[in-house]
């Protein structure tokens, strides 16, 4: 048996932490090993998972949404929705970290984009919560846990990749992810508040001068707040999930959404949609370049009977379905500690996702435990995203330390998610069996 192909990834991560580009690290690996194994018809593999991704139409969603996330940053909804969030919950034990996780859930259920949302509630959070003197731990953890919702808060870009590759509905993964999205923002919730009970100099309660406004303004400013962003959040995933449009042509609506909402809040100028426009471009040639070349990569490992081997091990192992499962999980754990989310869906889903199918694990369902992993490797050293885009906005009392130490508890409540929904799958599969009536 020729386990060539098997040595395409020990290849490939070797190149990636020598720090070359992703992309071109897949396209290379998959160029050296599909040249000695199939030669010149290489060429012709090659061509059609270029064709094959080109007219994929469900990822003309990629760019739209990426618009509809950037033009939100820019339309003023972030402001007032921080604004609403802290009225109510700014009395709370560690209520300024309650209100930013409100927010979170909100922005990225109206972006699908991960990176803005860290980005744009970090800016607003933590000068608020630093003047009342917030455990920097806390901080860090809130903003990096918060933001990073979007990866398991729909629509998320991360799904809209995932879909293609798995070969699962991307409107079944957006109804399957709301409520454990819900049940992990709720425990974030929940530990801010005991946290801060037992330890209130950790988040104390916000006790100052200001004169709150009255019941009334406060349910005018969040109406007005919270309302263009119900509607827009509505637009995209009610019209999913009512069967309403497909994610791209809602995907479109968001767009065009994001366009009226900042026109609306006169922040619609020639800068701004020349900003939006070029950030567009830019984050949709990266992330479209990596998909083809993780493509091409996996085309080669299954041409070369990658599969079928990997199959054979696992079967040689003799594990249970179950041990098996949390092995595959363990796996993309591990793998979150070197890799970004884009270069672990492209490399190990295509691999997983046959197994799973074999092992009689519903698909929708594994895709909801892959993307509560990955969300771990975004809090995880060394890589860690989710703290470097903290690092770029935070001022220099927070550091490395202070971000690192305050993430741990937030990747243990990721793992408590991750045990519920493995224990309760029907978290996962009841909204789509409800809605689809599979």
């Amino acid at each position: 048996m020729d386990y060539s192909s098997l040595w395409m990834f020990p290849v490939l991560l070797a190149i990636l932490l020598t720090g070359f580009p992703i992309a071109f690290s897949l396209m290379g690996v998959a160029a050296v090993f599909g040249i000695f194994t199939f030669g010149d018809a290489l060429v012709h593999q090659f061509v059609d998972k270029v064709d094959e991704v080109a007219s994929n139409f469900v990822l003309a969603a990629v760019p739209l949404f990426v618009f509809m996330g950037t033009m939100l940053e820019r339309s003023g909804i972030a402001e007032r929705l921080f604004e609403a969030m802290h009225l109510w919950t700014r009395r709370l034990p560690g209520g300024l970290a309650v209100g930013t996780v409100l927010m979170c859930v909100i922005f990225a259920a109206a972006t699908g984009v991960i990176g803005a949302t860290e980005t744009v509630v970090g800016l607003l959070a933590i000068p608020v919560m630093m003047k009342h003197n917030y455990n920097k731990g806390l901080i860090s953890g809130t903003i990096c846990a918060g933001g990073s919702l979007g990866t398991i808060i729909p629509p998320s870009v991360v799904v809209i990749l995932m879909g293609p590759i798995a070969n699962v509905s991307v409107g079944d993964l957006f109804m399957g992810m709301v409520f454990p999205g819900l049940v992990m923002a709720g425990l974030y919730i929940i530990y801010i508040i005991v946290r801060c009970t037992i330890r209130p100099q950790d988040g104390s309660l916000v006790v100052d001068d200001e004169v709150l406004p009255t019941k009334t303004e406060r349910l005018w400013i969040t109406a007005t707040a919270f309302l263009p962003a119900a509607l827009m959040i509505f637009s995209v995933l009610g019209s999913i999930m009512l069967g309403l449009a497909s994610p791209t042509e809602a995907a479109g609506m968001g767009a065009l959404g994001s366009v009226v909402l900042a026109a609306c809040y006169r922040t619609l100028t020639f800068s701004t949609l020349r900003i939006a426009l070029l950030n567009t471009v830019q984050v949709t040639s990266m992330i479209l370049l990596i998909l083809l070349a993780g493509s091409m990569f996996s085309g080669v490992f299954v041409a070369g009977g990658g599969i079928q081997l990997t199959k054979g091990l696992i079967t040689a192992s003799n594990l249970s379905p179950w041990a098996t499962l949390a092995l595959l999980l363990v796996i993309v754990f591990l793998a979150g500690f070197a890799l970004e989310w884009i270069s672990i869906l492209l490399i190990f889903l295509p691999v997983f996702i046959p197994i799973v199918n074999d092992l009689g694990f519903d698909p929708v369902w594994f895709c909801i435990l892959f993307l509560i992993v990955i969300q771990t490797s975004y809090l995880s050293p060394p890589m860690a995203p989710a703290v470097f885009y903290l690092r770029v906005i935070a001022p220099p009392q927070i550091t490395l330390a202070d971000m690192y130490r305050g993430v741990v508890p937030f990747i243990i409540l990721q793992f408590i998610t991750l045990g519920i929904v493995m224990a309760f799958p029907q978290i996962v599969l009841w909204l789509p069996s409800k809605v689809l009536g599979f």
